[in-house]
C-alpha cells in the first residue's frame, strides 16, 4: 500500500477526469514502489516525484492521454525500442488512459533520470 498522497498534491490527482485518476494513481503507486523514498511534490504544475532534492518524475492528466515526464530532455531517446510502441516527445511519454506504463519501464526511466 502506497503512502497518502500530500495534500497539496491530492488536488492535482482529484481534479484530474475520472477516466485519468486510476492510470495516474496506478503509475503514482508503481513510482513509489521504485522509490519509496521520495518526496511526492508538485512541480511545474503537476504532481512529481523528487529524490535528494532532484525531480525525477512526473505525471499530468493531458485531454486525451497521462503524460509521463522524466524532467530531462535526454532521457527518451536512451529507449527507443521500449517506447516505440508510445506516442513521445523530447520530455514526455503519452500514455494512453487506462494503460499505465510497467514498472520495469518506469524503472529504467527513473534509474536513467536519478544517474543523470
Amino acid at each position: 500500500m502506497a503512502k497518502r498522497i500530500p495534500s497539496y498534491v491530492k488536488d492535482f490527482y482529484s481534479q484530474a477526469p475520472l477516466t485519468h485518476q486510476e492510470t495516474m494513481r496506478e503509475m503514482r503507486e508503481r513510482i513509489l514502489e521504485i522509490i519509496p523514498e521520495c518526496e511526492e511534490v508538485v512541480s511545474y504544475g503537476m504532481p512529481a516525484f523528487r529524490l535528494d532534492g532532484q525531480i525525477v518524475a512526473g505525471i499530468l492528466a493531458n485531454k486525451n492521454h497521462i503524460g509521463y515526464y522524466p524532467f530531462s530532455g535526454s532521457i527518451l531517446r536512451l529507449f527507443p525500442d521500449e517506447l516505440a510502441k508510445y506516442v513521445t516527445t523530447k520530455s514526455a511519454i503519452h500514455i494512453p488512459i487506462g494503460k499505465p506504463l510497467a514498472k520495469g519501464l518506469l524503472k529504467k526511466l527513473i534509474k536513467a533520470r536519478i544517474n543523470q
